[in-house]
């Protein structure tokens, strides 16, 4: 495992939420309604599922470090 996990979040214009994935955390999937929620999310979800995938006991130290990222596409009206 590298030194920084990278999460992914794009916001779901039909749902109204965030969704957070990352190929660094098998089976990391979640959504909250704001970032704040999201990340709150983030720091329960990423230990337990790397707990779940055996990646954690091989962790040296107890700190995850990851890198948060987010696209969001929106429109602007002109004229």
């Amino acid at each position: 495992m590298e030194n920084m996990l990278t999460v992914k979040a794009t916001w779901d214009n039909e749902a109204n939420v965030w969704v957070a994935e990352s190929e660094d955390v098998p089976g990391l999937i979640t959504e909250a309604d704001t970032m704040e929620q999201l990340i709150t999310r983030l720091h329960t979800l990423i230990p337990e599922l790397l707990e779940e995938n055996g990646i954690l006991s091989q962790l040296e130290n107890k700190t995850i470090p990851f890198h948060l990222y987010s696209e969001r596409e929106e429109t602007v009206q002109f004229g």
